[in-house]
Order: C-alpha cells, then sequence, then structure tokens
C-alpha cells in the first residue's frame, strides 16, 4: 500500500504528503488507520528517516495525521474544514502587498507551508525533540506542579539559577533576581519597549534589522532611525553622527548572529559602541538569542558592561521548541523591579510549566552533545548554501559561518519583492530585503535560513530559484 514510485525533479517530502493524503480524500486510508513507523516506512520506500519525519509533520500539521506518544501516527477524522495541501497553499501576492506585517502572520498562520527558507526557526527535526519529551515525561511521572497558583513574577527560581550559570560562562555575572523570565524574547523586547521609551522618543535600531522589534517600536510612536550595518558590525561613524544629531534614548541592536545580514560585531566595535553610549548617555537593548548557536566564545555588550547600561534579551526557543515559548531579560538590579512590575500588569507570570520543561530540558545530561552537533550541522549549512548561492550569481553580504542566516542578492533580481510574491505561487517563502528595512524601501536583498536549505524537500527552492533566474 506505500510503495511508491519517486517522481523525479518533485521533491520527496511533498511526493509523499500527497500520495497519503490524496488515500486519505479517497478512503483508501481510513480513520483511524495506522500509518508505518517512521523507520518502517524509510526502509520500505529507500528514502531518509529525516525526509520522512518531515513529511509526518507536514501531514500533522495539515489535519491529515495525528501524532500520539509511543503509539505511533494515525489518519485524522477529516471535516470539510480541513483540505487538501494543494487548495491549503497561500494564495498568490502582489508585490504591494508583501509587507512585514504581512509576512510576520502568514509565516506563523500556516505552519504547512512547503518551503521555508525565508523563516527565522530551525526545522523542527533539528530541534532538541527527544530531550523535551523526556522533560514532559519526568515532570508529569514525579514532579508534583503546583498547577493552582501563578507562580514567582520573576519566573521559576531554578531555571533563573540555570541562566545565571549560564551566563557566568559568558562573562555575564549576575544574581537570580536580575533574571525576569519571559513569553519568548520577543516578550522581553515588547517590555523593554515600552518601559525605556515614549511616544516622541528617537531610537535606534540596526537597518536592517529585526521586523518584530521595529512594529513594537512604531506601534509605541517613536522616531525611528537605522545604523547601517556591516560584515563587522556598524558604520560607526553613522552611528556616532546620528547620536550626536538626535540625541537617541536607546539604541536597541543585535551585535552576534545579526537577523538578517547574518554578521557579528568584533571586540573592537562592541568597545567603541559602549564608548559612545556612555557619552551620549543612550541605553543599549542586546538582543542575543542565537547565542548558544554560536560555536565561538565571544563578547557581548552585556560582558564588557556588567549591564550598567545594557539590558539583555536572549531566548532558549531557538534551540529547544519555538512553541514552548521561553525567553529572558537580563537588567541591572536597580531596574529589574520596573520591568517585574510591568510584566504584571500586562500579564501576570509568565507559565511555570513551560518554565519547567524548559529547565528539566537544559538539564539532560545530552543537551551539551546536542548542542555541539548543531553548531557543526549549521556550519556545515552555511557552506553549503553559500556554495549554492554563488554558484547561481549571488552575492553573499557577509559569511559567519554560524547562526541562521545568509544575506544575499542577485544582479539580476531588481526587486525581491516581485520575486517573493511569484515564488509565493509554489507554496515558497521567501524574506524581502525591505520586510527588514526601517524605511520599507523595495530592496534587491533576500534574507535565507540555512537550516531550511538543506533537506531534500528545500533543494526545490534552489531548482525554483534558478528557473526564475533564468526566466
Amino acid at each position: 500500500m506505500f510503495k511508491f514510485e519517486f517522481r523525479h525533479g518533485t521533491p520527496l517530502v511533498a511526493q509523499i504528503v500527497a500520495r497519503i493524503g490524496e488515500m486519505v480524500d479517497t478512503g483508501r486510508l481510513r480513520t483511524g488507520a495506522k500509518l508505518p513507523s517512521i523507520r518502517q516506512f524509510a526502509h520500505q520506500n529507500g528514502v531518509s528517516i529525516f525526509t520522512v519525519v518531515e513529511a509526518y509533520d507536514r501531514l500533522v500539521a495539515s489535519g491529515y495525521v495525528v501524532s500520539r506518544l509511543n503509539a505511533g501516527f494515525f489518519v485524522c477524522a477529516r471535516t470539510a474544514s480541513v483540505h487538501s495541501l494543494d487548495v491549503e497553499r497561500p494564495s498568490a501576492l502582489s508585490a504591494g502587498s508583501f509587507d512585514n506585517s504581512w509576512y510576520l502572520q502568514r509565516i506563523f498562520e500556516n505552519h504547512h507551508l512547503p518551503f521555508k527558507p525565508g523563516c527565522g526557526w530551525l526545522p523542527q527535526n533539528w530541534l532538541f525533540e527527544e530531550g523535551v519529551r523526556k522533560a514532559m515525561r519526568s515532570l508529569a511521572a514525579v514532579d508534583p506542579m503546583q498547577l493552582g497558583d501563578y507562580g514567582d513574577p520573576l519566573g521559576y527560581l531554578p531555571l533563573r539559577a540555570w541562566v545565571c550559570e549560564s551566563m557566568r560562562q559568558h562573562a555575564i555575572h549576575i544574581q537570580p533576581q536580575q533574571v525576569l523570565l519571559t513569553h519568548g524574547a520577543s516578550q522581553a523586547l515588547d517590555l523593554a519597549v515600552r518601559w525605556l521609551v515614549g511616544q516622541g522618543d528617537v531610537v535606534l535600531v540596526d537597518e536592517p534589522g529585526y521586523p518584530n522589534l521595529t512594529n513594537a517600536l512604531r506601534f509605541a510612536g517613536v522616531r525611528l532611525h537605522g545604523v547601517p550595518r556591516t560584515p563587522d558590525g556598524w558604520d560607526l561613524a553613522a552611528l556616532e553622527d546620528l547620536i550626536v544629531r538626535l540625541r537617541p534614548k536607546v539604541f536597541f541592536t543585535q551585535p552576534r548572529f545579526h537577523s538578517p545580514t547574518g554578521s557579528v560585531a568584533t571586540l573592537q566595535q562592541l568597545h567603541k559602541v559602549l564608548r559612545l553610549a556612555e557619552k551620549y548617555d543612550v541605553l543599549l537593548v542586546e538582543n542575543d538569542i542565537y547565542c548558544e548557536l554560536d560555536t565561538e566564545s565571544r563578547p557581548s555588550l552585556a560582558s564588557l558592561d556588567n549591564l550598567s547600561r545594557v539590558v539583555y534579551v536572549g531566548s532558549f526557543s531557538k534551540s529547544i521548541a519555538p512553541s514552548l515559548r521561553c525567553g529572558y531579560l537580563l537588567a541591572h538590579t536597580d531596574i529589574m523591579g520596573d520591568f517585574s512590575r510591568l510584566k504584571m500588569f500586562s500579564g501576570l507570570t509568565s507559565s511555570e510549566l513551560v518554565e519547567r520543561i524548559v529547565h528539566t530540558a537544559l538539564s539532560d545530561s545530552h543537551r551539551p552533545r546536542y548542542l555541539r552537533g548543531l553548531r557543526t550541522r549549521l556550519t556545515q549549512a552555511h557552506e553549503r548554501c553559500g556554495q549554492r548561492l554563488r554558484n547561481m550569481g549571488f552575492e553573499l553580504f557577509c559569511e559567519p559561518g554560524g547562526g541562521l542566516f545568509l544575506w544575499a542578492w542577485h544582479p539580476r533580481i531588481h526587486n525581491a519583492v516581485e520575486l517573493a510574491a511569484r515564488a509565493s505561487e509554489r507554496g515558497v517563502m521567501l524574506a524581502p530585503g525591505h520586510l527588514f528595512s526601517t524605511v520599507a524601501a523595495t530592496r534587491s536583498w533576500m534574507r535565507f535560513n540555512v537550516a531550511h536549505c538543506e533537506n531534500d524537500a528545500d533543494a526545490f527552492v534552489y531548482t525554483w530559484l534558478e528557473q526564475a533566474l533564468a526566466g
């Protein structure tokens, strides 16, 4: 029943998803039927386990299949609201509709999108899934969680203590009362925006920069100005000119594995930014959510400043599981109470249940080996993705060798927005440069997530790009 005749040129994952979906739609696979195990399917059909994992994940996301812990994958009951993969693909976009608000909504609403080289997270089978499953089983079996209260306003104390120990390895010396756990890094950044700036304040951000942050700042009514990024960090002359002329209150920045460029600021650049911030009384908010992906031990603004005028934002979601929304904010003791109260005003406490799961997963003895493997895998993905892009004629902004992103442009792509709109017709999520711009200008640059350009299915992205450039 599950023998496939794979067609050349069509991604294996897409073929598996389409075939099983067809069998469910036509009644050949009935509700409750059990699919072969991942290993069994891979062995029977001569495909990799990773291909089957991705295919089954997409079937679960599209409502064809349900995963039952320790039992396997089973066909779901179908309803009129569940459609085939072809129907569920995103509708074609006009270039005018492709803005960062659309991007954020589309990327999070459509989990079944076949190809996501424009997204900002790891593929599911790259995550620490086994550690999370073990943590959940362990907590359910032995940990008497208190479900009748809201937990500590700062967050689960053992996890905050773990953050302190982890940060000491990065030369950031803090106490648990300087750690505020949040509902992901996005909430941490939002708290920083709402407490540190107000209507009409001048605020600096990276240009290009982080769309989630710029949207929050625009909503706060600030006067937003971009500091140009370079392969080594920032255009320091432009930064100093902006500070002298505009006297900004805060500079929100991402020194390490910057999104979208992937660039990493040098030690000299970090020192210069701190000197400027001290001289002109500017607060710094450091977004370091990709710290765990770094193969090198690098200084940060927070480590050099010891949180004197730096607020530091981190996250566990990038390597553990995005669905476990858990991040943290580090700050000087004098202002941490303000952040804690604002967190309570806006949403009470964060989820202690999630924080316990994250803490247990972080304490897993296999996690250090997982992180080493993940970093190596990303380094290799950077090499392969960079080479494929160069072979097609793309020019790279820099080659960080780590993190998630490559920032590239092609001399034949004059409008990356139009290209992204065309790609959406084929279920491909690209990230054109204007999504990351403070001035929303049409850009020829594009951001590529190297981890989503690796497996059999995502080879389709390269094929499509080659055809688009030839057309």
